[in-house]
């Protein structure tokens, strides 16, 4: 185990904290902690550099004026797309894939080049996408859940590979959500994602410390037994889903019981509004 703290970069959490994925930075701060392992949280605000040093960056959702700002901003900065070649961990939510493929166009018609990190390109749907989505997800990681809300239509190319198929919800509109490539995983689940699937958080975490994880030990909860310091890395590819891009329609409530234990934990430990801060313990 690694002596100093891990790094997590929390990236432009003012144009990109539309859906609450900011709280992703309380959850793997919160699940480190349960381990006895600090951690320092960096919020990367739009006029500060990113420092390619982190050692797992998360960038969140958007609307789409701020994911157009936010798309040339990462463009221009190289230090993620350093960060992200040298080996450290990244988690993209919704409109962070799509900015950090290739390039998407969009809701005027307009092509925005990505900032390059996956192998896709994401292009307008003809019905916005809102509400519960299930994804199982690669060999050893099990089933994903969340919130969607977006209107895109993504494809992957050769050099990515899909973070699961669909099984209720939309995702990527092919029957897949998100994306793998190496140590970086995208998806189109909010919720925040981390809070309501710890073994995701656990996977990123594992690969930001460069180890495997020992037992979670939070309190009054079992589902932090669910820990993911034995799945592969990266993620093997999972199976295609149907031509349709649409799994089975799902109930509001049938997933609805992970959310009070995200919202505990976002009204326990808000993130701080500075730039750089490491969590009070």
């Amino acid at each position: 185990m690694r002596e100093s703290a891990p790094r997590i970069g929390l990236v432009l959490p003012g144009m990109l904290g539309t859906y609450g994925d900011s709280g992703n930075a309380t959850v793997l701060v919160r699940r480190l902690r349960w381990r006895g392992i600090p951690a320092a949280v960096t919020e990367i605000d739009h006029d500060t550099p990113i420092p390619s040093s982190l050692d797992l960056y998360l960038v969140g959702g958007g609307e789409d004026a701020a994911q157009e700002l936010a798309a040339s901003r990462l463009r221009s900065d190289p230090g993620l797309r350093r960060a992200a070649g040298r080996g450290a961990a990244v988690l993209e939510v919704c409109a962070g894939l799509q900015i950090l493929g290739q390039g998407f166009t969009t809701g005027t018609g307009a092509w925005q080049p990505g900032a390059g990190l996956l192998d896709l390109t994401t292009s307008p749907g003809t019905r916005r996408s809102v509400g519960e989505i299930v994804v199982r997800a690669g060999s050893g990681i099990g089933l994903l859940t969340g919130f969607e809300n977006h209107l895109g239509r993504t494809r992957l190319g050769p050099g990515s590979q899909p973070l699961g198929r669909v099984t209720a919800g939309t995702g990527n509109g092919d029957g897949t959500d998100g994306a793998v490539t190496g140590k970086i995983v995208a998806t189109y689940l909010h919720g925040p994602v981390l809070a309501r699937n710890p073994a995701l958080a656990d996977l990123l975490l594992s690969w930001a410390l460069g180890t495997a994880l020992g037992p979670c030990r939070c309190p009054k909860s079992p589902r932090c037994a669910n820990n993911a310091s034995a799945l592969p890395d990266p993620l093997r590819r999972a199976p295609a889903g149907s031509a349709s891009g649409r799994g089975r329609p799902l109930a509001r409530r049938s997933f609805a019981a992970p959310l009070p234990r995200a919202r505990q934990l976002l009204t326990r430990s808000p993130l701080t509004s500075q730039r750089s801060a490491r969590y009070a313990q």
